[in-house]
């Protein structure tokens, strides 16, 4: 009988000890798959913004390539929505309302707001926030939004995760 109870006692201690070890094996194991799976996804939308996002893509990459939202501020989105008729010299004829509403819907939920007094930049090359994202990049010609893809080859699938391989390490 005190050999049994002695046996479950040293049981109880073996898993008691083992316990921390494997919650912390566990946690690293979740941490690795979560990492993993993160690493290799672009950022999911809420399916609010879906159509929004879609209509972006189809009415802004058929003249050039589409630049995410967050690369200039709400209020370049909302200027340049609000006047179809002079996007940069051209008119966006075929930009009805509701499309405009379901655009500016998405470009203002990922886009960021200026801080008051500071001008509305028109031209990338302009936005602190494309100058946030870019640090270290020097430009020796003007930035136009069709340049991208000399760094970004996945632009054509939104995809501006993906550098060249001379920006693969870069900080």
């Amino acid at each position: 009988m005190f050999n049994l109870v002695r046996q479950k006692l040293i049981r109880h201690k073996t898993i008691k000890a083992l316990s921390p070890l494997i919650l912390l094996l566990a946690t690293a194991l979740w941490c690795v798959g979560l990492g993993w799976g993160m690493a290799f996804a672009l950022d999911p939308i809420p399916s609010r913004y879906e159509n929004g996002r879609d209509l972006y893509l189809e009415n802004c990459s058929g003249c050039h390539i589409a630049i995410p939202p967050e690369v200039m501020p709400t209020q370049t989105w909302k200027q340049l929505l609000e006047n179809p008729e002079d996007h940069y010299g051209r008119s966006l004829t075929n930009l009805i309302r509701i499309t405009q509403l379901l655009i500016w819907d998405y470009l203002s939920a990922y886009s960021r707001p200026l801080t008051t007094n500071e001008p509305i930049p028109l031209l990338i090359e302009q936005s602190r926030y494309f100058k946030a994202l870019h640090p270290r990049v020097q430009f020796s010609e003007p930035v136009t939004a069709d340049a991208c893809v000399k760094c970004h080859p996945g632009v054509a699938q939104f995809d501006y995760r993906t550098l060249t391989p001379e920006w693969q390490d870069a900080p």
